[in-house]
């Protein structure tokens, strides 16, 4: 039940993303007011990335406190889960294929969960096409957000859920994100099935990764018979211009990276030649863990703008969405939001120092010289993780 208050804080999320949807999503569960803002114009202004693999102990957690955990499953790839991983000269390390029953962390499009998400929310909840100029300390812990069209707005709780470059992240901290040395470059294939049977063949209904000699290629199955590949690179972030070379031209993209994939096995460099578009460039950025701050009246962060993660294990979206749950239920749980978010933080902080911000194993998997069985995870037992510490959360 919400919790009787005599001034109903003003509360802002600044960022739609899996984190402050899901916020937005359990707070109005409990009857408590909150406003979204966000940049893009609508919910699918823009592409919203690959496939996320949604953790029992975790991301479901977060849907179920949101009443959506049975649409989620009714739009989820539980095939997705299975797990190929290859030297780059084409040795099979691992072909890990789940039961027709495993839903540890079964996948879902970007898009898919932001459309689930956002459209669960009240009529107003999301005002589309607000970005963030500046966040000003006011009296009393509040603050006045200042939108790029002129439009402002006080509030007693603003809710950093805006990303890696947050704009309300310097309210509580002077951390920015460093580069940890990888960059992946994306590329797309549409109708995989039919257009690009090889590269189909290669990534199956899940994920495949091969990597060795500081370098990687993986593929992810997404829906309706997409499938998006990852090239990664250790470099500089900018090496296209230091090699003189024009991201918009595809083809100098392309010979480039086959230069630096000279010796790969063939049947993996289609995820290089076989593409659909031009190459994306994105250098992977970290915040240095543990990524803590001094509790600070009237604001707080989630997700990203909290703690952001190299993308191995799957943290990043999964700890985005149970850092909103347990945002919002602390909020509907305690009498002010200041004691809300004051023990919200303690958890969230110690939930990720305790994972860490992945740069170092990073480095391990684009190390140098080739992968072998012993560098294999157990996607066996990191699926019954997630299923005992599910268990053990809800036990609580």
């Amino acid at each position: 039940m919400p919790t009787t208050r005599t001034h109903a804080p003003q509360i802002a999320i600044v960022g739609a993303g899996p984190g402050g949807l899901t916020c937005a999503r359990v707070l109005q569960r409990h009857g408590i007011d909150v406003t979204v803002y966000d940049r893009d114009a609508s919910a699918d202004a823009r592409n919203q990335g690959g496939t996320l693999d949604l953790h029992a102990d975790s991301g479901q957690i977060a849907l179920r406190e949101a009443g959506l955990l049975d649409d989620f499953h009714a739009l989820a790839r539980p095939e997705g889960q299975a797990q190929r991983m290859l030297t780059r000269h084409g040795e099979v390390l691992v072909d890990y294929r789940p039961t027709s029953d495993e839903d540890a962390a079964p996948e879902i499009d970007r898009g898919q969960l932001r459309t689930l998400l956002a459209d669960s929310l009240a009529p107003g909840t999301l005002r589309w096409g607000h970005t963030l100029t500046s966040a000003t300390p006011g009296p009393a812990g509040t603050h006045r957000l200042t939108f790029d069209h002129g439009v402002t707005r006080d509030v007693d709780l603003v809710i950093g859920a805006d990303g890696a470059w947050s704009r309300v992240r310097p309210l509580v901290s002077d951390a920015t994100p460093v580069y940890t040395g990888v960059t992946f470059l994306e590329a797309r294939y549409d109708e995989v099935d039919t257009a690009h049977p090889a590269v189909a063949e290669l990534v199956g209904d899940g994920n495949v990764f091969a990597t060795g000699d500081h370098k990687g290629l993986i593929g992810q199955r997404n829906s309706n018979q997409h499938v998006r590949a990852y090239i990664a690179l250790k470099d500089d972030a900018d090496w296209y211009r230091a090699a003189g070379i024009d991201l918009d031209d595809t083809d100098a993209v392309r010979a480039a990276l086959l230069r630096a994939f000279t010796g790969w096995d063939e049947r993996l460099l289609v995820l290089i030649t076989d593409n659909d578009g031009p190459y994306v460039n994105r250098p992977l950025f970290v915040l240095p863990a543990p990524h803590t701050w001094p509790h600070t009246p009237g604001v707080t962060l989630l997700g990203d703008a909290a703690h952001l993660m190299a993308p191995l294990g799957g943290y990043g979206a999964n700890f985005a969405m149970l850092d909103g749950c347990e945002l919002a239920l602390a909020l509907a749980r305690h009498d002010t939001h200041d004691e809300a978010v004051t023990v919200y933080e303690r958890t969230m902080m110690s939930r990720a120092a305790a994972v860490g911000d992945g740069a170092e194993a990073l480095a391990g998997v684009f190390g140098p010289g080739d992968r072998d069985r012993s560098d294999v995870p157990d996607f066996a037992e990191a699926k019954e993780r997630y299923r005992q510490g599910a268990a053990a959360y809800r036990s609580r």
